[in-house]
């Protein structure tokens, strides 16, 4: 499968004032993502996370190092136009990326900007808010919608451009438990059903569960990467980063302090039930 993000030594530090020594807030990240892989990087906060994603489309250049979006280098400022179509940014706060008063006007924005025919605009605009579920909301003013309502017109903002990728930089952070899942469900969708790229960066470590692969930032490193399932069975190492791990996960690992002989893999519900069940059944 050929890549369509690949970051090579790659370092960033932010401006600090002239007697300040610099902090590397990436401090020599080598990563190759995979076309159609659904990704989520996760990590505390300032462990680089953020500043990772900001690097996939030319948001933030390389201190050191280069990052490449299908064979383009960031670096290379004539190419960051065409680099962020390939690769679609969405943020926290959903109010931030609204433009207009009229969703289907939002939506539109974009590739009015990048100068596509308004016959083609039309359908762009249909097809990104049936494929978000809000066709039904064309009209509607973005200002009355719920927050994971507005964070589903921002990532049909993002379709509507055509990209290959879309990066969500802490996109669910905001929203309460409903408006998550909402975008959860939207972005697997788009993946599974059209085959773009999702890069997802989060601290809710239940959004892993359903990953291709879990990438983990510490101290502005890949500090592990991997399937979910391996991520999360190194609960020690987790929380010595800071992080939690998902519940059922907790679960068994306090199980196997006491005794049980349980698989720390079992992250949905249902497998951990049979887990303990099945451990439990040989005692």
């Amino acid at each position: 499968m050929a890549e369509i993000i690949q970051t090579q030594n790659l370092k960033y530090a932010y401006p600090v004032e002239e007697d300040e020594k610099p902090v590397l807030a990436l401090a020599g990240v080598n990563l190759l993502i995979q076309k159609g892989s659904f990704v989520v990087v996760l990590g505390h906060n300032g462990s680089g996370k953020s500043t990772l994603a900001k690097m996939f489309n030319g948001v933030l250049q390389p201190t050191e190092g280069d990052v490449f979006v299908d064979g383009m280098n960031t670096r290379d400022e004539s190419l960051l136009l065409s680099i962020r179509q390939h690769v679609g940014m969405v943020f926290q706060n959903p109010d931030n990326q609204i433009v207009a008063n009229v969703v289907e006007e939002d939506v539109a924005f974009a590739p009015e900007n990048l100068g596509v025919p308004t016959e083609e605009i039309r359908s762009r605009v249909d097809e990104a808010l049936a494929a978000v579920d809000m066709s039904e909301f064309t009209t509607h003013a973005p200002h009355l919608l719920s927050g994971g309502q507005k964070q589903r017109i921002a990532i049909a903002g993002v379709i509507a451009m055509a990209p290959e990728c879309i990066v969500l930089d802490e996109a669910t952070a905001m929203l309460d438990p409903v408006g998550r899942q909402e975008v959860l469900s939207t972005v697997h969708r788009l993946n599974r059903e059209q085959g773009i790229t999702v890069i997802l960066i989060t601290h809710h470590m239940n959004e892993a569960e359903d990953a291709d692969r879990v990438i983990v930032m510490d101290d502005g490193k890949v500090a592990m990467d991997g399937l979910p399932q391996e991520v999360f069975s190194h609960v020690d190492q987790l929380r010595g980063m800071g992080l939690t791990v998902p519940d059922t996960v907790d679960l068994l690992d306090r199980l196997r302090r006491d005794g049980l002989d349980v698989p720390l893999g079992a992250l949905k519900v249902e497998a951990c039930a049979d887990a303990i069940a099945a451990a439990m059944a040989v005692i």
